[in-house]
């Protein structure tokens, strides 16, 4: 399967729905105190860069870099259930990662769900050790801190 990741808006109808999509899950799956996610508005600030995944055209993940000065963020994976297993995953984040060297940027830290065990080894499988919370987020309970350094 050949994956194009480019640079997208989150505005795109495609994007925003698996946007939608993803927001929908972890509304479902984690208490509101323990959600951290971005809406379509906050990705389209000068400090994001939104990346899409497409196979023939069709939108199957999305993924962004979140620009925290010395590190990079990454945020808004997700992949259409479809399309998981299927690279689609580790596409977005090997242009997140190659775009974060681009930057400068002395690492990649992300914080991911406790539950969403397909994402800890994708991950992990990128070179991801878990660390403790970074930025603006608290200690929360559903929370998994990772980082990278590049």
């Amino acid at each position: 399967m050949t994956i194009d990741v480019t640079l997208g808006d989150p505005r795109d109808p495609g994007a925003t729905a698996l946007l939608r999509q993803s927001h929908a899950l972890m509304e479902e799956l984690f208490p509101p105190e323990d959600n951290f996610f971005l809406d379509i508005d906050q990705l389209c600030v000068p400090e994001i860069s939104f990346f899409v995944a497409r196979k023939d055209g069709q939108v199957l993940g999305t993924g962004a870099l979140a620009d925290k000065g010395s590190y990079g963020e990454v945020k808004s994976m997700f992949v259409a259930p479809d399309a998981r297993g299927k690279g689609v995953g580790e596409a977005l984040l090997a242009q997140l990662e190659a775009t974060a060297r681009q930057k400068g940027f002395a690492a990649l830290k992300l914080e991911t769900g406790n539950v969403l065990h397909a994402a800890h080894r994708l991950y992990q499988r990128a070179g991801f050790d878990l660390c403790g919370p970074f930025g603006d987020y608290p200690e929360a309970n559903s929370s998994i801190f990772m980082e990278k350094a590049l």
